[in-house]
C-alpha cells in the first residue's frame, strides 16, 4: 500500500469511530474515545516519524509549509487526547473537549486529502510511495507493539 493510501484508511478508520460518538449516546464516548487516542497516537506517529520527514527534506516550499501546519495541529490534537484522557469521563468538560476534537480532527484530515496528498503525488512517483507505504506500514506495526506492552495487553 502506497503512504497516501495507508493514511487515507487511516482517515477512514478515524472518521468510522468519530460516526460512532454521533450515533451513540453519551455514556459510550468514554470507550469510544479510548479507540480514537488510540489510532490517532499511532497516525500521529508514522506520519511525524516517516512521512513528513520525507516531504520536508524532498518537497518544494509549499509542500513544506504545509507539513509545517500539519505538525502544529498534530500538537494541538495531543494536547486535546492527554485532556481527555486525564479528565473523569463524567466531568462537565468532556463532551464539549471531544466535540473539538472531532472537529479539529477532520479539518486537519480535508487539508491534508485536499491541499497535501495532491501535492505530494506531482511531487513523489509512485515507487517512493511505495517504498514510503511499507516503511509507515512497519513503523505503524513496531509503534502498535510498543503501545500494547505500555498498555499492559
Amino acid at each position: 500500500m502506497n503512504a497516501i493510501e495507508l493514511l487515507k484508511s487511516d482517515h477512514e478508520v478515524v472518521a468510522g469511530l468519530f460516526a460512532e460518538v454521533e450515533k451513540t449516546g453519551e455514556d459510550k464516548h468514554p470507550a469510544i474515545f479510548q479507540k480514537i487516542k488510540a489510532e490517532l497516537d499511532v497516525h500521529a506517529h508514522i506520519e511525524e516519524k516517516v512521512f513528513y520527514p520525507k516531504l520536508k527534506a524532498d518537497g518544494n516550499k509549499e509542500l513544506v509549509d504545509i507539513v509545517l501546519e500539519g505538525v502544529e495541529e498534530h500538537h494541538q490534537v495531543k494536547m486535546f487526547l492527554r485532556e481527555l484522557d486525564a479528565l473523569s469521563t463524567d466531568s462537565e468538560k468532556f463532551e464539549p473537549k471531544l466535540t473539538v476534537l472531532i472537529e479539529d480532527v477532520e479539518h486537519h484530515v480535508k487539508e491534508e486529502e485536499k491541499e497535501m496528498f495532491p501535492l505530494v503525488k506531482k511531487q513523489f512517483d509512485d515507487a517512493t510511495l511505495e517504498e514510503l507505504g511499507a516503511e509507515m506500514e512497519k513503523e505503524k506495526a513496531a509503534f502498535k507493539r510498543s503501545y500494547a506492552a505500555a498498555a499492559g495487553k
